[in-house]
């Protein structure tokens, strides 16, 4: 009989965690598992699901719009925040249940609340004491509001799923995806949105043609983008809005003050010193090609560990550490060439390289784009122009970035993301026939490199 209660205990039961747990569970170890939230973490009920469908929902003042152009007669329209947040929350309770669901019949056992380190074999979870051979740490990150006068009477997106009504104007903080995400839905729901960034030009760390390209969209979907500008003290004001004093020394009003910038691992409280893990100054968990943490029977996934933040990269993770540990298929995750979307409004896909970090890797590089109108708005008033950039190592012709802004980006490069990992050459692309008359066929008719 085992000295501990599990095989396995999971702190934290996001996309990471309850994929960990269940399959760990199916290869016959007793599981348990801890959440002070809700189950399904922060992409299922404060991330990109409840995000996605505020996006869909954005969307549809411009589709009405568009429609007028094809011969539609569009009558009166208004929005109801109050019935679309309903809808909203009704999708992530049916969600939550079946992240309950799935624990349930995998015989994993959930515990609530959260779970505090007393030594590197045992948790405590509110007045329960739980031992396990092994354990996992899948906790996530939460926000980062920085400390200023007045910082209080900001929300994060924590809250921006939440709120009472549509604010009539809301100023976001940030260039950041979550921010420019963000500034686009509001902007389409019918609020005024001024959105305020340090940088000059939005989206750091995506590739520079992609990062113009939105910044200079979103000024042109009517979005107040203020850039190389950030805010020194926020105060309420008698009427129940909030005035914001800029560095620049002007006063910005403002019926909801929202800040992205930033998220940090939750683990302070955590109790790591007590089991001897390591972290970064930030909070970061460091951990090995196989998630293991510097002792040796605590294991990290997902946004804890800050390697790729995206929900498929800890299900990847979760999913390969359980093979691992209790599958006996050793197995390490590949952070190459994981593709991802930004869904503001133009939206973005991308996969490998930037033009800028393959210069940095390799001795040339052959890069190959196109701007141009999407054929649905030829008919429509839209100036919105679709970007497609391909970014090619030249010594073997291998495609090494795809990048794409504009309609259905992310559903565009989620096939091309394929044909990246697998190291496919300019020259296979070029021999792929394209599909006749969509915007994604550009990324096979490219011919002609930039600057010959």
């Amino acid at each position: 009989m085992s000295q501990f209660d599990f095989d396995l205990f999971v702190i934290g039961a996001g996309s990471g965690g309850v994929r960990a747990s269940r399959i760990a569970a199916g290869y016959g170890a007793k599981v348990g598992i801890c959440e002070e939230s809700r189950v399904g973490g922060t992409c299922v009920i404060r991330g990109c699901v409840p995000k996605k469908l505020m996006t869909y929902a954005a969307h549809y003042s411009e589709d009405f719009e568009d429609a007028r152009a094809y011969g539609w007669s569009v009558g009166e329209t208004s929005f109801d925040w109050q019935k679309f947040i309903q809808a909203k929350d009704r999708e992530i309770d049916r969600l939550n249940g079946i992240y309950l669901g799935l624990l349930s019949n995998a015989g994993v056992e959930l515990i609530e609340g959260r779970g505090v380190f007393l030594d590197r074999h045992t948790v405590k979870v509110g007045a329960r004491t739980i031992t396990a051979k092994t354990i996992l740490i899948a906790v996530g990150g939460r926000p980062f509001i920085p400390d200023f006068p007045g910082s209080e009477l900001a929300i994060s997106s924590d809250e921006a799923f939440h709120l009472d009504s549509l604010p009539k104007r809301i100023t976001i903080v940030g260039g950041g995806f979550i921010a420019t995400e963000f500034a686009g839905i509001f902007h389409g729901l019918g609020s005024q949105v001024t959105q305020i960034y340090r940088g000059d030009v939005l989206l750091r760390g995506f590739d520079d043609d992609v990062r113009a390209a939105v910044t200079a969209g979103l000024i042109e979907h009517g979005i107040d983008v203020r850039l190389e500008c950030g805010v020194r003290e926020i105060k309420a004001t008698t009427d129940g809005s909030y005035s914001l004093q800029l560095n620049s020394g002007k006063i910005l009003l403002a019926d909801q003050v929202m800040y992205a910038t930033g998220r940090y691992p939750h683990t302070p409280g955590l109790g790591l010193a007590a089991a001897g893990v390591n972290t970064d100054n930030t909070g970061v968990i460091p951990v090995d090609e196989f998630s293991a943490t510097n002792i040796a029977n605590i294991y990290a996934v997902g946004d804890v560990t800050n390697r790729i933040n995206l929900t498929p990269v800890a299900l990847h993770e979760g999913h390969a550490f359980a093979d691992t540990v209790f599958g006996k298929q050793p197995r390490s995750c590949d952070h190459r060439f994981v593709p991802s979307a930004v869904f503001s409004n133009p939206a973005v896909g991308t996969v490998g390289y930037t033009e800028t970090e393959a210069r940095e890797l390799f001795p040339q590089v052959l890069i190959y784009k196109s701007s141009f109108k999407h054929l649905k708005h030829t008919l429509t008033y839209s100036k919105q122009k679709m970007l497609m950039k391909l970014v090619v190592e030249a010594k073997t012709d291998r495609v090494v970035g795809v990048h794409v802004v504009g309609q259905d980006a992310g559903e565009i490069v989620q096939g091309f993301a394929i044909a990246v990992k697998s190291g496919l050459t300019k020259a296979q692309f070029d021999a792929t026939i394209g599909i006749h008359p969509t915007a994604a066929e550009e990324l096979v008719a490219l011919r002609v490199p930039v600057g010959e």
